[in-house]
């Protein structure tokens, strides 16, 4: 069968919404209008009916871990792309601290070919700041570039050293990469597993401060401010650090950020329950700072959401919470996460999930609004649909949305033109290779 129509739908053109029909041929749009659907079926191309739901450029996730090459009992690329295009994404950019970390060319080549191989998503490698992300040296920063890398972390820990992260900058400055932090002063977080305050205190555990954050950023923003760097925040987690965001941009210092959905629901009380799910750093913090955060994603002051997918198997989450390591999952319940929570403007959530990230890992063919000519990486949602998460795609399962009833539900997925995820065939082909599957 040759190409896809999709009829019917409100289709997210530069315009505005529009009911339209979408045309895609050749992997990308060829055309948007009305009355297509009689050219698809004389053609043989699949024509799909998308009455009453909303075309959109396809979602930007910037913060995933795929966990391959290392710890593939946890996660590998195809069971993660498997996750991502479940959950509307067309893109991911993959964390580099694998084992080994992503700090050469050759090892970024890998994660890109293996995300060619699976055919689901686009995977973007992110490389390492410093070697083996021991913050001692910087690694291979123009190997890394050359082999497609423009997103550069040591995500996981922060670069402690403020005269490697300047000449990191500088470097990156010069060819357009980006530098984006996981911020947590590692002194005032040591012996912590969640957030420092009145939670903490019942349960006599040790906390993390919202100022192991908010100190890492704002020494950060001035090292960016001094060498005219782009700098973007990985998931911030509390007020402060949109306060300092906000201030640097207001002096012209080249700043991002984003917050993962899980940071947008969920306080501190979740620790109660003592459920080692809860557990990720940045921790859960106060009922405020969800507000503050809230606030900030609709107001620009947070340019994208990122899920900082994080799969754990079960038998490493089956332990006291102390011993417990971090992260949850969230690639297949993003965008219903989002709009749950913050009843957005359909436009503004794609900003948020789609145009912007892509955006800022310099994705031309990713996050476009619709219209001839642009790269088929689409998704359909359903903007009413009410579901509760209860199976995952991912190999692991360790999902605060599990169980919880959400609005809005991704129904299909397409990349370079081809359907990748269809909510009512869990069973494509495309969807059953590898190790990961249905569970």
């Amino acid at each position: 069968m040759s190409g896809i129509v999709l009829t019917g739908g409100g289709v997210l053109t530069p315009r505005g919404e529009v009911r339209a029909d979408v045309l895609i041929e050749g992997g990308r749009v060829a055309a948007v209008g009305p009355h297509l659907e009689g050219t698809g079926a004389r053609a043989g191309r699949q024509v799909i009916d998308v009455s009453g739901l909303v075309v959109g450029p396809g979602f930007v996730d910037l913060h995933v871990h795929l966990r391959e090459p290392g710890h593939e009992w946890k996660e590998d690329i195809t069971s993660g792309s498997q996750a991502a295009a479940a959950g509307g994404f067309t893109a991911v950019v993959a964390m580099p601290n694998t084992d080994p970390p992503t700090d050469s060319g050759h090892l970024a080549r890998y994660i890109s070919d293996r995300g060619r191989q699976a055919g689901l998503v686009t995977v973007i490698p992110a490389g390492c700041v410093t070697m083996g992300m021991q913050g001692l040296r910087l690694s291979h920063l123009d190997d890394l570039f050359d082999a497609g890398v423009r997103i550069f972390t040591d995500d996981g820990v922060t670069v402690a050293d403020s005269g490697l992260l300047r000449r990191a900058m500088e470097y990156l400055q010069s060819r357009g990469g980006v530098i984006a932090q996981h911020a947590e002063d590692s002194g005032l977080g040591r012996g912590g597993h969640m957030h420092e305050g009145r939670v903490s205190s019942l349960l006599g555990m040790g906390g993390i401060p919202a100022e192991a954050e908010t100190v890492i950023v704002a020494r950060d923003l001035a090292v960016a401010e001094m060498t005219g760097a782009a700098y973007h925040v990985q998931h911030i987690s509390c007020a402060g650090t949109l306060e300092l965001i906000e201030a640097a941009r207001r002096r012209g210092v080249n700043v991002t950020a984003e917050v993962t959905p899980h940071h947008l629901w969920f306080s501190e009380e979740q620790v109660l329950s003592m459920d080692p799910v809860a557990k990720m750093y940045p921790p859960l913090r106060t009922p405020a700072d969800i507000e503050a955060l809230r606030d900030g994603l609709r107001e620009g002051v947070i340019d994208a959401v990122a899920t900082d997918h994080a799969p754990h198997a079960a038998h490493e989450k089956d332990v006291p919470f102390e011993e417990a390591p971090k992260g949850v999952t969230g690639l297949e319940t993003a965008f219903s996460a989002v709009r749950t929570v913050l009843d957005p403007d359909p436009r503004l959530l794609f900003e948020r999930m789609s145009v912007t990230p892509a955006t800022i890992a310099s994705l031309d063919g990713h996050g476009n609004w619709i219209e001839p000519g642009i790269p088929a990486n689409l998704v359909v949602v359903d903007w009413h649909e009410r579901w509760t998460p209860e199976v995952f795609l991912s190999k692991s399962a360790n999902c605060l949305f599990a169980g919880v009833p959400l609005a809005g539900r991704v129904r299909f997925t397409i990349l370079d033109g081809r359907l990748t995820h269809d909510s009512a065939r869990l069973d494509m082909p495309a969807l059953s290779q590898g190790p990961g599957g249905l569970r």
